[in-house]
């Protein structure tokens, strides 16, 4: 299999709007391609955020980005996390994801980052045996508000 991953290009939007349908089950209808490209646009101009795509045969099968977040502590080092990582449906279970993910360690590393985290949905069990492969563990607990426990500009948090 000759896979490679580069960051990705404008023109490799639509491909990326057809894979993200897959994280996107069941929440809604996806971004169309013209509200989507202003949104890549700023994504790619900020250089601690790279959408990347795994590329084979001439075609977007599989995707990731990388978000570096510096801080002091751990010695200013750079800790990253990996979001929206999909490999089309056809080729699952076929070395995609495995691929991606190294290129993302050895991204960290290369960073000398001094953590990279992710995280999974509860339920997506076969997803956590695939990171646990990979050498990811179990660490600390996850806590999200989605969009729909936000406070609106002007409101206050209930107490």
């Amino acid at each position: 299999m000759d896979l490679s991953i580069r960051p990705a290009k404008a023109e490799d939007l639509p491909c990326l709007l057809e894979l993200y349908r897959l994280l996107d089950v069941g929440r809604g209808e996806p971004m169309r391609l013209e509200d989507a490209q202003e949104h890549f646009v700023a994504l790619m101009n900020d250089p601690r955020h790279t959408i990347y795509v795994a590329h084979l045969d001439d075609r977007v099968v599989g995707t990731f980005a990388l978000i570096f977040i510096g801080g002091l502590p751990h010695g200013a080092r750079d800790s990253c996390i990996v979001e929206d990582v999909v490999v089309s449906q056809e080729l699952q279970g076929q070395g995609v994801g495995r691929f991606m993910m190294r290129f993302a360690m050895n991204e960290c590393a290369q960073r000398s980052c001094y953590k990279m985290v992710l995280s999974s949905h509860l339920v997506r069990a076969e997803a956590h045996r695939f990171y646990e492969g990979l050498g990811f563990r179990r660490h600390g607990y996850s806590f999200l508000i989605d969009d729909g426990g936000l406070t609106q500009e002007g409101s206050s948090p209930a107490a």
